[in-house]
């Protein structure tokens, strides 16, 4: 049985370009991962950040859905303390009654952003992530009322709206509570590569079955850079690796081209730091990216996998992506 893959963009800001331009290439890459055979295209929500384009994530992937034709499109994801559950369930509501059996509500609760914007994003509503579960129920409630309950309050659209929910998360926090809930549960591993092993063991052992999911469902987003070959799919990760040593050094810029030497850019210390971040990452020649792909899956036992790639050039963006698809449908 082959195992689907997908794709996480947050339609990247590179240097030189625009919004427009960022949006643009995203919608390209959606319809190439269309064509490529990916199952579907998530699209993350991030606030404050002069590399990242998708910050108004369910207006992006209307926008995605709209120039696609059956990838399923989804949010990988919405950060639920930032909004009223309300609010995206009338949303994802919108989404499913536009582009029906398309439209995938991935869910996280972290910020997406600094405290200062966190702030300025929930307003009087002060959440902190500490009451998500209340959030998740309130939002389940108004897609998916029970038969008997009456409510003042109704999300139209929204309710009886056909849209999976999936928790993300990159500890055991997120992993718990998807067992606990019977929801597929996604790990952020292309930046907590620490806990992918524990987190997914922890989710499936945990499961709870339910009659509308009665098997656990996982998948693990993994940073995946491909090329003809190992040296040149390592130069063109040196733009990851700067993205993450921004972060380190707390200076965000557009995603940068790639350079030859990152030993002239960073100190070993944050050399170390951005390593540990990025450890799980996948980067080499269709040969390499196999036999790491395949070491993955069976230390995981996921059932799908994620990819996303911080590359520069629109061109290799895609020309790496289409190199991961043809392995991916190469494994069993």
């Amino acid at each position: 049985m082959k195992i689907p893959f997908s794709i996480l963009d947050v339609a990247p800001i590179v240097q030189g370009g625009g919004i427009a331009d960022a949006l643009q290439r995203t919608v390209k890459l959606a319809q190439v991962a269309e064509e490529s055979g990916y199952t579907r295209f998530w699209l993350a929500e991030h606030h404050n950040a002069p590399n990242i384009a998708s910050s108004a994530t369910s207006v992006v992937i209307g926008h995605v859905a709209s120039h696609t034709k059956t990838i399923r499109v989804g949010s990988g994801g919405i950060m639920l303390p930032n909004h009223a559950p309300l609010a995206i369930a009338e949303q994802f509501g919108t989404l499913d009654a536009l582009y029906p059996g398309r439209i995938d509500l991935g869910l996280g609760r972290a910020p997406g952003t600094d405290p200062i914007t966190a702030r300025a994003l929930r307003g009087e509503r002060h959440t902190n992530g500490a009451n998500f579960p209340e959030q998740l129920e309130e939002l389940q409630r108004f897609m998916h009322p029970t038969q008997h309950a009456q409510h003042a309050i109704r999300a139209i659209p929204g309710e009886g709206a056909d849209v999976p929910i999936w928790l993300l998360g990159s500890s055991d926090f997120s992993a718990a509570l998807a067992a606990e809930k019977a929801l597929p549960f996604a790990f952020a591993g292309h930046f907590s590569p620490t806990y992918i092993v524990p987190a997914l063991k922890l989710y499936k052992q945990s499961y709870v079955p339910s009659d509308s999911q009665p098997k656990p469902y996982s998948m693990v987003a993994v940073n995946v850079i491909a090329a003809d070959t190992d040296e040149e799919a390592h130069y063109l990760a040196t733009s990851m690796q700067q993205m993450f040593l921004g972060f380190i050094r707390n200076q965000r810029t557009p995603l940068q081209p790639p350079v030859q030497n990152m030993d002239e850019l960073w100190t070993e210390q944050e050399k170390f730091m951005v390593e540990q971040q990025i450890g799980s990452s996948i980067i080499g020649s269709k040969e390499t990216i196999r036999e790491k792909i395949q070491k993955l899956i069976e230390s995981t036992e996921v059932d799908e996998i994620m990819a996303t790639a911080s590359i520069f050039d629109l061109d290799a963006r895609i020309k790496s992506f289409q190199l991961f698809a043809s392995v991916m449908k190469e494994i069993e």
